[in-house]
């Protein structure tokens, strides 16, 4: 689950992680009044929507020379104008796509003076199964441009869960930001509180970018991207609550609701799948027959009719398909169970796309009984390696 920049602050905030004064505003009067609670002379209007690049996106309903999703103003009249560009208004950005995110929020917080930028993110490092520190003296718009052509300028260490964070783990962030004397104090004390936020709220990634310089000396987090583990969320009713269900995918909202693991991808087969390896087997095989997967799907081991029934509507959702994969192996998953999900999802959608499904394991015989006796055109497969043919030849033949 992630969350919008405003919320990530107030959260980082809370551990004495220093942030500039902010308010988030969801209308244009909002964000004026959210300015005059500032000390200005300087305000900053920052677009929220989950996604990097803000600062040099593009608006697809203003003109192609105007500004982006971070902009800054000098009074409340230039506040006014920004929001009202901002808000209700499509940003595309590198991380969102050509397709973009409605701007529904805006954060408004106090500029600042920079005399230098830097990047600190926590994240966990699957090969060592621990929280690690990744760190950079490029901070800024063009983080992405550092790690592609000059790597050697990116820092990673990691922290023993046994230990925790420890002192020299604070003075290794200060060495690799090159920074010294009270500055390096401030890095090391700011380290600490980060890695207790990222423990605390379970945390899967705290990335902030830029962790700033001021001219007066102080060092500041001006921009941050927080994550957490999904699967902790029963631990943090609070932090549950700042989900913003606007910038999901309707789709995975929706198989969320089921508890189903789906992942909307690019091509034109649609898959339903017991397991997220025979699932991963089961999108390979497709492109192996010349076609490419449109989902990710994991019915998991225990659905019911009506989680089926909630699998096979989510697929059709998408425009995209044009033909069905159904692969199961029934293991604790009952085949005769798929099989009346499948019919009864097909008979409520109207199913025009062609459909093939392949079931083995627990009660196959009554599952293939069911679906012989639906009435329906669906075409059986004997294994994987036939269901991916057919499925491709029947799109083929369809189209």
């Amino acid at each position: 689950m992630n969350i919008h920049e405003y919320q990530a602050k107030e959260l980082l905030a809370k551990f004495g992680v220093p942030v500039p004064a902010g308010y988030a505003a969801m209308t244009v009067d909002e964000a004026v009044e959210a300015s005059k609670k500032l000390p200005g002379p300087l305000y900053v209007v920052k677009a929220q929507i989950h996604a990097g690049g803000r600062g040099k996106g593009k608006f697809k309903e203003l003109p192609a020379d105007a500004k982006g999703g971070v902009r800054l103003a000098k009074t409340a009249e230039e506040v006014r104008a920004h929001a009202t560009d901002m808000l209700g208004n499509t940003l595309v950005t590198i991380q969102t796509g050509e397709h973009g995110k409605q701007v529904n929020r805006l954060y408004i917080t106090d500029g600042v003076d920079i005399a230098k930028e830097f990047y600190l993110a926590l994240l966990v490092d699957r090969a060592t199964g621990r929280v690690a520190f990744v760190v950079s003296t490029e901070g800024g718009m063009d983080i992405e441009t550092v790690a592609h052509d000059t790597p050697e300028k990116i820092h990673t260490f990691d922290v023993d869960p046994a230990t925790g964070f420890m002192p020299h783990h604070g003075r290794a962030v200060a060495t690799a930001l090159g920074l010294t004397g009270d500055l390096a104090k401030q890095a090391q004390s700011l380290a600490g509180k980060v890695y207790d936020a990222f423990l605390g709220t379970d945390a899967s990634q705290i990335e902030i970018n830029p962790l700033a310089v001021t001219d007066d000396g102080k060092l500041m987090v001006l921009d941050a991207k927080v994550g957490f583990d999904g699967n902790a969320m029963f631990r943090h009713k609070d932090l549950a609550e700042l989900r913003d269900e606007t910038e999901e995918d309707p789709a995975e909202l929706e198989a969320s609701k089921y508890d189903l693991a789906y992942i909307k991808l690019d091509g034109d087969i649609g898959c339903m799948v017991n397991g997220a390896g025979l699932a991963m087997a089961t999108m390979d095989i497709i492109k192996l027959n010349g076609m490419f997967p449109a989902n990710f799907l994991d019915v998991g081991g225990g659905a019911t009719k009506e989680k089926v029934t909630a699998a096979f509507k989510i697929i059709l959702s998408d425009p995209a398909v044009k033909g069905i994969l159904v692969n199961i192996f029934g293991g604790i998953m009952r085949c005769d169970i798929i099989a009346e999900g499948i019919v009864a999802a097909a008979k409520e959608v109207n199913l025009s796309v062609p459909l093939v499904v392949r079931l083995e394991g627990t009660n196959v015989a009554q599952g293939k009984e069911i679906l012989a006796n639906s009435g329906l055109a669906i075409v059986p497969a004997n294994d994987l390696g036939d269901a991916a043919k057919k499925i491709v030849a029947e799109v083929k033949k369809a189209a």
